[in-house]
């Protein structure tokens, strides 16, 4: 996995972590299951676990929530917008889950090429995903995941794995 990247979860990660908290593919189109919903990839050093951010093209509707969020607190490190090829979109940090590459089913591609956001989108929505990410890790329940819970399971399985 290269950080930086957007990613596709497999259907497994959704058996092995049930929450119904966790953006779960949905969109269907033609009777065909499409790869939704997708995710920005960045990473813990320390764990070596990766950290993945959904993200929306309903603009509209979390621009609403952020500003509210801002009205109420003076900020929202919670979502975040940027582009992506050339439309913007909603970054969901309050909807962002652990993973490791056991359970990425594929890169986002558009015509062969990794897709990715400006080095300053990037920069600043990993710098609010860690900043969550710690408040949360203090009890300040940021994230709509049991993603504490999950990234412990992975922390489990990458050991017991790597014992084996």
């Amino acid at each position: 996995m290269d950080l930086g990247h957007f990613y596709f979860l497999t259907d497994q990660y959704y058996i092995d972590f049930p929450d119904n908290y966790l953006m779960k593919n949905h969109e269907v189109i033609n009777g065909v299951n499409h790869d939704r919903p997708c995710f920005y990839a960045m990473s813990d050093s320390i764990s070596g676990i990766y950290w993945l951010i959904p993200f929306s093209s309903q603009i509209g509707k979390f621009k609403n929530i952020y500003n509210i969020k801002v009205a109420k607190y003076g900020n929202c490190d919670t979502i975040d917008f940027a582009y992506v090829l050339g439309h913007e979109k909603a970054f969901l940090i309050q909807n962002m889950c652990p993973v490791t590459s056991k359970y990425i089913k594929n890169e986002y591609l558009s015509n062969s090429t990794p897709v990715s956001i400006s080095y300053n989108d990037s920069k600043r929505i990993i710098s609010k995903a860690k900043k969550v990410l710690a408040l949360q890790k203090e009890g300040i329940k940021l994230i709509f995941p049991d993603v504490l819970s999950i990234e412990n399971k992975l922390l489990i399985e990458k050991q017991n794995f790597q014992i084996t």
